[in-house]
């Protein structure tokens, strides 16, 4: 059994090799597997090593779970998300994916978009106008009202706090608070309806939006990646309605689960159900 389930491995591995070389264009759709793959995960001895004093004091057992926690003090709060944002958008993907992914599509016209907000595309070398972060960036803040569509870079004052923070609290003085309307700033994160979608986020929404009418009707391989059911109508669903609408257009799907393509467009799909990393180097 196990050597059948390898040969067929194999075979998939070989078909998306064929797919990539013969692709004119690449869209790439990333979710939180990847990120996962590349070493960002969010609980298990990653969260203990760095957020052991928050588990003793709140309770919570994830790094998930604590962005959601009702901190009593924006002083509290912040010294968590600063602490987040430095290990999840600050410091080095563990794994090379990223780079290896980039490798893969070197000389190919190609596009990405991701519901991952950590921006490891771009710290790996991803050309940043084929990009589009649709659920936003913890690299950013804004008004948490919002009073207006902006929002800030954070890393400075990121670096500041963790450095500062004692007791599981950071200085008042360092909280984020709106130049305009003084309200406390937030996370320029797709939690509810105050997500801002300020002017550089709908021009990436342009250029994939063009990306995609040039090349409807060419060879175009849609790579998805570490995405699952969460929030599939953002890159699982288009992509599979992409590739039926093109019959040149080619599905491959990688992840742990959750793989699988639609009847209509099976014979032209490449489902490699395994570890991102591992199918990435052997590519």
């Amino acid at each position: 059994m196990q050597e059948k389930q390898d040969k067929s491995q194999e075979m998939a591995i070989a078909a998306l090799r064929k797919a990539l070389k013969e692709a004119q264009a690449v869209v790439i759709g990333a979710g939180a597997g990847l990120s996962i793959s590349a070493g960002f995960s969010m609980s298990g001895p990653r969260f203990y090593e760095h957020f052991q004093d928050f588990a003793d004091a709140y309770g919570f057992q994830d790094m998930y779970s604590g962005g959601f926690y009702p901190f009593d003090t924006l002083e509290e709060y912040w010294a968590y998300w600063s602490r987040y944002i430095e290990l999840n958008r600050y410091s080095p993907a563990r794994y090379p994916m990223y780079e290896q992914l980039l490798e893969l599509v070197q000389g190919k016209d190609y596009f990405v978009i991701t519901t991952n907000v950590d921006h490891q595309f771009q710290r790996a070398g991803f050309d940043h106008h084929r990009l589009f972060y649709m659920q936003g960036d913890y690299g950013l803040w804004q008004c948490s009202v919002p009073c207006h569509q902006k929002t800030y870079d954070n890393e400075a004052l990121v670096h500041e706090m963790v450095r500062s923070q004692t007791d599981l609290r950071i200085p008042s003085r360092l909280i984020p608070r709106c130049p305009r309307c003084g309200k406390p700033m937030s996370m320029n994160l797709r939690i509810d309806a105050t997500f801002v979608e300020e002017p550089g986020w709908h021009a990436a929404a342009r250029r994939y939006g063009d990306f995609l009418r040039r090349h409807a009707h060419k060879k175009t391989l849609f790579l998805e990646l570490g995405v699952g059911l969460n929030t599939p109508g953002i890159i699982k669903y288009p992509f599979w309605q992409m590739t039926a609408q093109n019959p040149n257009a080619v599905y491959a799907c990688l992840n742990l689960k959750d793989v699988a393509a639609p009847r209509e467009i099976v014979e032209r799909s490449i489902c490699i159900q395994g570890d991102i990393g591992e199918a990435l180097r052997v590519l």
